[in-house]
């Protein structure tokens, strides 16, 4: 029988820790039976499986679309397997972060309005970061990452704030860490290239590279950062003291006046370029260190790394997204 003859169907991949399955089962029957579709499968994450192994399993069963249903680390494992598939992704976020579905503008806290957009939305051509990290003892790896990949004190809030606090407040838990990383002000040394450009040695604080710019509240982190532009963008902050942290807080706190309103690109014209907070864009970005560094991905810890080569892949995954 001709596939065009066969009622469509989704595949769900849901994280069972994150999501509360009997709202989520009502929301996918209630779009199947008004979309037409036939009753979609379901395919559960585990405890020694990251995500991949589910959505493996389900590209088997030959869907026409796959919602995911979890936190940032379910949804970045299905993109690594999801990516220049050209099926569409359908996202039912959880979690306290949901980065990459703010920046998309997808429904955070509605389940059934995710569930409607998976099955409802437009397609919206998306780019996916990967990242060959290079451990001290010869291993190698390649992971994804949708957002954001950091080295520093970014990686080290990922990997040494309290979760449960985390859970509870949110983003006020990372206030000790980040306290505590300024007073410190411990720097490392670094060599770093963009694309075919020659290596650069520097000593930095914090290295981010996004392929989106915001965090939550609204922070403009990396304001040319955009999520289909087939480039990664990367913010390098390295101050000596407390005068170049106050330039990074002026900076953070006013990136999107600067970046977003014709007076802030304006105003941005006319003052000298900070020393304390650089920008960059690439499609590659090779960085190696003097000595190990932690690395989170999405802000998930990922262990230390003494290399890591970050590249994008252009419109690598296809995400419904609310109609305009």
């Amino acid at each position: 029988m001709s596939r065009d003859l066969v009622e469509p169907r989704a595949a769900v991949v849901y994280n069972p820790s994150k999501v509360r399955l009997s709202a989520l089962r009502t929301a996918v029957a209630a779009q199947e039976e008004q979309a037409g579709w036939a009753p979609s499968e379901w395919f559960a994450t585990s405890a020694d499986d990251d995500g991949r192994g589910a959505v493996e399993n389900a590209m088997a069963a030959d869907p026409q679309l796959v919602i995911v249903a979890g936190g940032d680390g379910t949804l970045r494992a299905a993109a690594a397997v999801l990516a220049g598939s050209g099926i569409g992704i359908g996202v039912v976020p959880s979690g306290t972060g949901n980065l990459f579905a703010r920046e998309l503008g997808l429904p955070v806290t509605n389940t059934g309005a995710a569930v409607a957009t998976a099955f409802d939305g437009e397609d919206r051509l998306i780019d996916l970061g990967f990242a060959h990290l290079e451990r001290a003892g010869g291993e190698s790896e390649e992971r994804a990452f949708l957002v954001m990949a950091g080295i520093g004190l970014d990686a080290h809030m990922a990997a040494h704030t309290n979760q449960k606090l985390k859970k509870r407040i949110g983003w006020l838990a990372y206030s000790d860490p980040i306290a505590r990383s300024i007073l410190g002000n411990r720097r490392f040394d670094m060599v770093y290239g963009l694309d075919d450009k020659p290596d650069v040695a520097m000593r930095a604080h914090t290295v981010i590279v996004g392929n989106s710019g915001s965090l939550t509240a609204g922070m403009l982190l990396i304001p040319d950062a955009v999520v289909d532009d087939g480039l990664l963008d990367a913010v390098v902050m390295r101050p000596k003291g407390g005068g170049g942290w106050a330039d990074i807080g002026y900076r953070l706190a006013f990136n999107r006046l600067l970046h977003r309103t014709r007076f802030g690109r304006f105003v941005r014209r006319l003052t000298p370029k900070p020393r304390a907070i650089l920008y960059a864009q690439a499609t590659t970005l090779r960085v190696r260190f003097r000595e190990p560094q932690e690395i989170q991905l999405d802000g998930d810890p990922n262990g230390s790394v003494i290399a890591a080569k970050l590249r994008v892949e252009h419109h690598a995954l296809t995400v419904r997204v609310p109609r305009g």
